[in-house]
């Protein structure tokens, strides 16, 4: 991964922790790493724990930053999200995608809550 894609993802990451923090969650972890994948962001609000992938996009995208949440990536996103949930007990699991793209009208930030479902 070029250093750009890095400085652009890490800057879509911080993005989409504040606006969990303003939608009342608490962010638990920041690039939770298990099973040899990696969770960009695990939040929680109220009995339920969110196991947030955050895809950022800039410019003009072809297509919206979520589509690139395949069934591979949800599959690894799984993996790592058992491991959080023996960590963090919880009422409820849901995996979120937040889309950020920032472009020449500044930046849209698009979250998407159950974007998808185990298996």
């Amino acid at each position: 991964m070029t250093r750009q894609r890095c400085e652009l993802g890490e800057a879509g990451e911080a993005i989409a922790a504040r606006h969990l923090e303003r939608n009342g969650y608490r962010i638990l972890a920041r690039r939770f790493r298990a099973a040899g994948r990696e969770i960009d962001l695990v939040a929680r609000r109220g009995g339920v724990i969110a196991i947030v992938e955050v895809k950022t996009r800039s410019g003009d995208p072809m297509a919206p930053p979520e589509t690139a949440v395949d069934r591979r990536k949800r599959r690894q996103i799984l993996a790592a999200a058992r491991v959080a949930a023996a960590r963090w007990p919880a009422r409820g699991y849901r995996f979120d995608v937040i889309a950020v793209t920032r472009g020449k009208k500044g930046v849209e930030v698009r979250h998407i809550e159950d974007a998808f479902r185990p298996g």
